[in-house]
């Protein structure tokens, strides 16, 4: 299978930098898969999952939303945030679940909603990998 150049860049380093198969990662309007020979775009991408394909194997990463280009055989995802189910810590997600879930409850401002309700879903996201890891594990 023909392959491309994949690198998830995050502020504080380099996620992921390598040659694989396919990609499929959340677009605002939908599931979106990247195979070599893609046509060019750029589109923003939500809370989710990232799913890599390289030498025939699926590997899966939490990622809370960004940026991702396709040129020329090469993708470029600019985000925040993605880690591997192994790097969760459980503990620390749940903790920002119910923080974000104690603040929804109270009346804010649109925009401190709108952030508290993204927290909400990047915690909900990341311990869903946990238990998928979890559940796959047995």
């Amino acid at each position: 299978m023909a392959e491309f150049e994949l690198e998830v860049l995050q502020p504080e380093r380099i996620f992921f930098k390598d040659r694989v198969e396919m990609i499929v990662v959340r677009a605002i309007d939908g599931e979106i898969g990247v195979m070599a020979g893609h046509e060019p775009i750029i589109t923003p991408i939500g809370i989710g999952k990232l799913k890599i394909k390289k030498d025939g194997k699926w590997r899966e990463a939490a990622i809370a939303g960004g940026i991702l280009e396709v040129n020329q055989n090469r993708v470029v995802i600019l985000s925040d945030a993605v880690e591997w189910p192994e790097e969760i810590d459980r503990q620390r997600a749940l903790a920002a679940k119910e923080r974000a879930e104690r603040k929804l409850q109270q009346k804010l401002p649109p925009d401190e909603f709108e952030g508290y309700q993204a927290a909400l879903y990047r915690a909900l996201n990341r311990l869903r990998m946990v238990e998928e890891k979890r559940e796959n594990a047995k």
